[in-house]
């Protein structure tokens, strides 16, 4: 006898991924602050579910590295020491400029256009002093990368850190990003230098780029802890 076929259809997502999902958001684009009690309570009033999905998703992003869980005192937003910044800005040394460079290997027309509709919204946000959507457009260009390295490794261990590297460009880079032209020149040198392949260029300027921006996120961090 022929054996039956399976199917398989994808589950709905259950209320904990829901609200995991929108307290992400809620992190990355800055609707909390770095160190900020998440009160579960109001939160499961204001998505109109019971505080056990509530708690579930916060267990979900603390596993994600965006929220840190301390008994009897309740749920926090992350909030990174200065080791940590020279942790995580290590890491992408070492990987973005290789992802690129496989990026440019295997999918280069695709890569360019995600990274130049990137700096187009960069440039848009620039000029409306928006944070946020040059935050976001900044992730969707470095994201890019691994995007179309086509090698899942390099993937899956870039996305141990992805939520955290996007929720301190927002918090850490974003709002004197809108407001400077380095950064936004520094992309652009990116991309220029990405569409000529000269990748020994490339990963000088990704190195030059990401102590910037460590050296911005620590100064930040050093201003917080003054105000």
């Amino acid at each position: 006898m022929p054996q039956s076929k399976r199917f398989k259809i994808d589950a709905p997502k259950s209320l904990a991924a829901l609200v995991a999902q929108r307290l992400r958001e809620a992190i990355i684009d800055g609707e909390f602050a770095l160190g900020e009690m998440i009160p579960e309570e109001s939160l499961a009033t204001s998505f109109g579910v019971s505080r056990t999905p509530v708690r579930e998703a916060l267990n979900q992003l603390q596993l994600a590295g965006l929220v840190v869980i301390r008994p009897q005192r309740g749920s926090y937003v992350f909030e990174p020491s200065e080791a940590d910044i020279a942790a995580i800005c290590e890491f992408r040394c070492l990987l973005e400029p290789r992802a690129a460079e496989l990026a440019y290997q295997n999918r280069r027309e695709a890569t360019a256009a995600t990274l130049q509709a990137a700096i187009d919204d960069m440039e848009a946000a620039r000029a409306a002093r928006d944070a946020v959507r040059y935050g976001r457009a900044d992730t969707r260009l470095h994201e890019a990368f691994f995007e179309h390295c086509g090698n899942p490794y390099m993937q899956a261990a870039y996305a141990t850190a992805a939520t955290k590297i996007a929720a301190l460009r927002t918090h850490l880079s974003a709002p004197a990003d809108v407001l400077h032209s380095a950064g936004f020149e520094q992309h652009s040198n990116l991309l220029a230098l990405f569409r000529a392949g000269d990748f020994a260029a490339f990963e000088a300027l990704m190195r030059a780029h990401v102590t910037g921006t460590r050296n911005s996120y620590v100064a930040n961090l050093k201003a917080r802890a003054a105000a």
